[in-house]
C-alpha cells in the first residue's frame, strides 16, 4: 500500500506539472512532448486504479496516434510563435471567463456528488467482486448495455466528421492540381518496348 500511494503521488504531481508545462510552454513542440509525458502519467494511474484496459488504450491511441500526429502537424507547420502571442492579451479576459466558467462546472459537480443523500445509501452498498469480472469485460458490458446508444452516436459523428474531412479534402479549388487517376489509366502506353540486336548497339 505504501508503494501504491507514492506511485500515485508521483505520477499525479508530474501529470499536473506537465499539464502545466502544456500551455505555459513558448515552443508547440515542446508542448506537445509535455502533453506526451502527461498522457504516460494518466495511464500509470489509470494502472494503479485497476483499469489497466483504458491505461493501455491511453498509451496507444493518444499517444501512439494522436500526439505523434500532433507532432509531426506542429513540425511540419513551422508556426511562429511571435505572430500567435500578438493577439493574446485581447483575448485574456474571454479565456478567463471560460477558465472560470468550467471551474465553477466541477465545483458543482463534485459538490453535489459529495453532498447529495444518496451518497451515503451507494456507499453502504456492499462492492462487487473485482475478481468475477474482468477490466474489459466490465467495461464492455457498460458501454453495450446503458449506454449503447451514445456509443453509436458517438460513431455516427466520428464517420460524419471522416466524411466531411475526406469531402473538404477533394473539392475542387482554383490553382490547386490534383492526381486524376482516371485521366492517367486512359492516356494508354506510355512506354515503348525497342528490340535491340545483339551487338549493335542503340
Amino acid at each position: 500500500m505504501i508503494i501504491q500511494g507514492l506511485a500515485f503521488y508521483l505520477f499525479s504531481v508530474i501529470a499536473v506539472f506537465s499539464a502545466v508545462m502544456v500551455i505555459t510552454a513558448r515552443n508547440p513542440v515542446h508542448s506537445v512532448l509535455w502533453l506526451i509525458l502527461t498522457f504516460f502519467n494518466a495511464a500509470g494511474l489509470f494502472v494503479l486504479m485497476g483499469a489497466e484496459f483504458l491505461g493501455m488504450l491511453l498509451v496507444v491511441v493518444y499517444v501512439g496516434a494522436v500526439a505523434v500526429l500532433f507532432l509531426f502537424v506542429v513540425m511540419m507547420l513551422d508556426i511562429n510563435t511571435l505572430n500567435l502571442r500578438e493577439g493574446m492579451a485581447e483575448y485574456m479576459p474571454v479565456g478567463v471567463a471560460i477558465g472560470v466558467v468550467l471551474f465553477a462546472e466541477i465545483a458543482a459537480i463534485t459538490g453535489g456528488w459529495v453532498l447529495a443523500p444518496e451518497i451515503e445509501a451507494a456507499r453502504a452498498q456492499p462492492l462487487a467482486d473485482p475478481g468475477a469480472v474482468s477490466n474489459i469485460q466490465a467495461l464492455g458490458n457498460i458501454i453495450y448495455t446503458d449506454y449503447i446508444y451514445l456509443f453509436q452516436a458517438s460513431g455516427l459523428v466520428l464517420l460524419v466528421a471522416m466524411i466531411g474531412s475526406i469531402m473538404l479534402t477533394h473539392r475542387t479549388r482554383p490553382g490547386v492540381h490534383k492526381q486524376n487517376i482516371a485521366a492517367q489509366l486512359d492516356r494508354g502506353r506510355t512506354v515503348e518496348l525497342k528490340k535491340v540486336s545483339t551487338r549493335g548497339g542503340i
